[in-house]
């Protein structure tokens, strides 16, 4: 079997090297002068997804938020760059994003510091891109763009219907009267408990992470919030008009745009590169060479410099080694992490593990074994919560010695939920009988058949009591021993699945420090006693997988639909692709008892 399944891979490998003879002996002009000075341009499109980037056929497959900043800061310190373009073009941060608005509006503020200025150009600005937009020093629009930050908008979507349709039922309970992880499943709207939680979230958001944000980003117009807030409810406005209330400082093409930073700069020569800093495709290889290269991939060149390893716990938390979704994301398996904890650990060069949490929470089995590796360590450890790191993501980062948060962090979310999807009601329609011999009262609790009886509906939540009791310890635990002064009781009101944006969390305790994944990583230098002017290298972990890896842990098919989807049949596919994530991540859970998880199908527009 091993044979044929590697046969098959090796196959499909020469196929597609061989399908791109072209591109393969192409060879760079080795000739060519390097400029001596250029304007950068970086295009900031897609999720921005913070898991590491493994390797394919020719090098490189991706970027993932870090490579971005990082080639920010390249461009910060490299002398030919006299200028830099930020195109920011349709991004879609997942969640919420306000995390990621955070890291990026931090990367473009260390860049002034070179005394170079930052352009912004967007086809159309609106919600994130804007955003991001303001911390440049021009924003620009072409003249048939538009403005359209419209405010802020939470969707949730129901599916009980749909399963009702189908004869599938969602038998859950739930530990916190605002847990609503599971309520997409089992009911049509919000319950009150959910809706209060989401409406204290919004509010801190559109006040200190909108209003707030554009009236300290444009001090000329001294906008008040309610000047900014009239500004929103009245939008979209055309590129023209945008200009002339002061929310674009230029109206121009990208040519316009960079021949216009050429005329102010009056350097001549200077030449504008494209995609700069971005890694290249190994194309002028041989297509075997490549192949044997792929068979026998080179050792990673390790160095005895001091270390801080940087741990990415990035989508949905899953037991096992989790892997990536059919419908894009991935997941967070306990033993891949568990693994990345314990390297770490046993690197002498490693000087202090940061943990990087972008997740909606997941297993609470799997959320423990890594809660419990990071908290038997014996270097500093420190959480750093990007875009959401709520329930499982909150329980795991309890692990740390200390946590950080970015103000637009969705966090908290201390609850469990448990249950199962009975399907018994499809099998009966599609023609399927099912009959049942057991002993004992509660052999149906891992039924995927059934729904729970009352004795089992009994014994899962007195199991469910005790693992919330556990969270609820574990979190106090962790607090106190932060110094903040939390009891169980004192948490409580804090809990019960209620959530929090970072501000909110630092107020009231959950989270020691507001900022940026940069800030955490000082943070674990400076508790690992590492001069104040050294850079260590950064480790980052789980160690991404070549692509012959990927193909045979059979993750191929999970990499072919992420190729479909980005062919242009499914562009305009984006909200069903959406649903259908949602119900994969509810799906990879099916199987594990208790949940810690925030819902699936949040989304902020």
């Amino acid at each position: 079997m091993l044979v044929r399944r590697l046969t098959s891979c090796l196959i499909i490998l020469v196929v597609a090297i061989l399908a791109v003879p072209a591109a393969a002996d192409e060879k760079p002009d080795k000739k060519k002068k390097k400029d001596e000075a250029v304007i950068a341009r970086i295009r900031l499109s897609g999720d921005l997804d913070e898991a590491p980037v493994g390797e394919g056929i020719f090098g490189a497959t991706g970027e993932n938020l870090r490579m971005k900043l990082e080639r920010i800061k390249k461009a910060k310190n490299d002398s030919i760059v006299k200028a830099l373009v930020l195109e920011i073009d349709g991004l879609h941060l997942g969640l919420f994003g306000f995390g990621k608005v955070e890291e990026v509006r931090r990367a473009i503020a260390d860049f002034h510091q070179s005394g170079k200025k930052c352009y912004a150009y967007l086809d159309e600005a609106g919600g994130i891109d804007y955003l991001i937009a303001l911390a440049c020093d021009e924003i620009c629009l072409p003249p048939s763009g538009s403005f359209e930050f419209l405010g802020l908008r939470i969707e949730m979507s129901f599916y009980k219907e749909l399963l009702d349709k189908i004869g599938v039922k969602a038998d859950f309970l739930q530990m916190g009267e605002a847990k609503g992880a599971a309520e997409p499943f089992t009911r049509t709207s919000m319950s009150p408990e959910n809706r209060k939680q989401y409406e204290l979230v919004l509010d801190d958001f559109y006040q200190n992470g909108i209003l707030q944000t554009i009236v300290a980003s444009r001090p000329a117009r001294k906008w008040s919030t309610d000047d900014v807030k009239k500004l929103i409810d009245e939008a979209p406005y055309t590129a023209h008009l945008a200009k002339n209330l002061g929310l674009v400082d230029q109206v121009a093409y990208r040519d316009e745009l960079e021949d216009r930073i050429t005329k102010e700069l009056k350097i001549d020569g200077l030449a504008t590169a494209k995609d700069y800093g971005k890694a290249k495709a190994d194309l002028d290889e041989n297509p075997f060479a490549a192949l044997m290269k792929l068979m026998s991939p080179p050792k990673k060149k390790t160095s005895s410099k001091p270390k801080i390893a940087v741990i990415y716990a990035v989508g949905p938390i899953v037991t096992g080694k989790g892997g990536e979704g059919f419908f894009g994301g991935g997941s967070v398996g306990s033993t891949t992490m568990v693994q990345a904890i314990r390297k770490a650990e046993e690197d002498e060069t490693v000087k202090a593990v940061v943990l990087r949490v972008d997740s909606p929470g997941g297993s609470a089995l799997a959320s423990d074994l890594i809660w419990h590796e990071l908290r038997n360590s014996k270097k500093p450890t420190i959480a750093s919560m990007g875009d959401i790191a709520a329930s499982g993501g909150y329980y795991i980062s309890m692990g740390c010695k200390k946590v950080y948060a970015e103000p637009g962090t969705l966090t908290g979310s201390i609850g469990v939920v448990g249950g199962k999807i009975a399907t018994h009601g499809l099998e009966e329609w599609i023609g399927v009988r099912t009959e049942v011999l057991s002993r004992g009262k509660n052999t149906g609790i891992t039924s995927m058949t059934y729904e729970f009886s009352k004795t089992e509906r009994d014994s899962v939540g007195r199991m469910m009591q005790d693992i919330y009791d556990q969270f609820l310890d574990k979190t106090v635990q962790n607090r106190t021993s932060a110094g903040v002064s939390l009891t169980k009781e004192k948490l409580l009101p804090l809990a019960g699945g209620r959530i929090w944006t970072g501000r909110q969390a630092k107020e009231r305790g959950l989270v020691d420090e507001l900022g940026t994944l940069a800030d955490a990583v000082a943070e674990a230098k400076k508790q690992a006693n590492l001069p104040a002017d050294s850079d260590p290298e950064l480790l980052i972990l789980p160690e991404p997988t070549n692509i012959l890896d990927r193909l045979l842990e059979g993750d191929i098919g999970a990499r072919a639909a992420g190729m479909l989807n980005r062919l242009p049949p499914m562009a305009g596919l984006d909200e069903v692709r959406r649903h259908l994530r949602a119900v994969e991540g509810f799906l990879r859970l099916r199987g594990e008892k208790v949940w810690l998880a925030a819902p699936y199908s949040l989304r902020l527009r």
